[in-house]
């Protein structure tokens, strides 16, 4: 049976647009997807969909902005990170709970959230199960040199699927998916150039060649995702849920205010998508 998809970009603070979003599909209870992909803060945006609980990825978010201890530039180089993404395990778990066993008894038996092997620098497409969903989505938002660089599920070292697949899209469509929603964090059609901490990245991990190219190649994975959406095998239908310009967030530079803002822009766009597909 043909598959119908929908894959959750990532993008860190960006992610308030997808919550917006997401919040408007769940409000009209619109959920045909028998399979789902979610890649970094998409994961954490994409088990609250699934799970249909409104507004709760939005507090989660918020309440990441307002915690003084979430982001410290003085554990940049140290073994916490920047950002402590471990903070995000106990926000899910307690603060803003996440209902697994609604996520589990979803009518979306598919589910996958992408992360990039420690050793082999290739993506991985885990498949968040009762004892180890958090720590799927932790794996695929755990971000080298901004958080703690790396995160264990089963015995493995993964790390933030957004470097080795981050517009999963031919993966879907080769798993059998042939009608696929890109829910966006970038404007549509955005190339990308190597961005500064891909350029570091490949330069700090120059002796291991797989991890090198890994970041090395990042934006270029990307970009031939985005030609493969523009010119789509003719057995797919692939529709896109994108900001029509840059959001107010950044994937590390946020504020309340830009937050909320992306978020009312992400509600917007998720009704305008339900008014015309819903």
């Amino acid at each position: 049976m043909a598959k119908n998809c929908l894959i959750v970009e990532g993008g860190g603070f960006r992610t308030s647009f997808t919550a917006g979003v997401l919040d408007a599909l769940i409000v009209a209870g619109y959920n045909p997807y028998n399979m789902v992909i979610g890649i970094s803060g998409g994961a954490v945006a994409a088990s609250y969909f699934l799970s249909a609980q409104y507004n709760y990825c939005l507090q989660a978010m918020m309440i990441l902005v307002k915690d003084n201890n979430f982001t410290k530039y003085r554990r940049s180089l140290g073994e916490e990170g920047y950002m402590d993404i471990d903070f995000l395990s106990e926000v899910a778990g307690k603060k803003v709970p996440f209902d697994l066993s609604k996520a589990l008894t979803s009518k979306t038996k598919e589910n996958y959230f992408v992360a990039t092997d420690r050793l082999s620098g290739e993506a991985i497409y885990l498949s968040p199960q009762e004892g180890d969903w958090i720590d799927c989505v932790v794996a695929s938002c755990t971000l080298p040199f901004v958080t703690k660089g790396r995160h264990h599920v089963h015995g493995k070292e993964y790390f933030d699927g957004g470097w080795s697949d981050a517009l999963p899209v031919q993966w879907a469509y080769d798993q059998g998916a042939r009608s696929i929603t890109i829910l966006r964090t970038r404007p549509s059609g955005i190339h990308l150039k190597q961005s500064w901490s891909d350029y570091f990245a490949s330069i700090y991990y120059r002796t291991d060649q797989q991890l090198r190219d890994t970041f090395a190649k990042a934006h270029e994975r990307y970009n031939d995702s985005l030609i493969f959406i523009k010119n789509p095998p003719s057995d797919v239908v692939i529709k896109e849920i994108s900001p029509r310009k840059e959001l107010h967030s950044g994937v590390y530079s946020y504020s309340k205010k830009t937050v909320i803002r992306d978020y009312r822009n992400g509600l917007d766009k998720g009704l305008q998508y339900l008014n015309h597909w819903g």
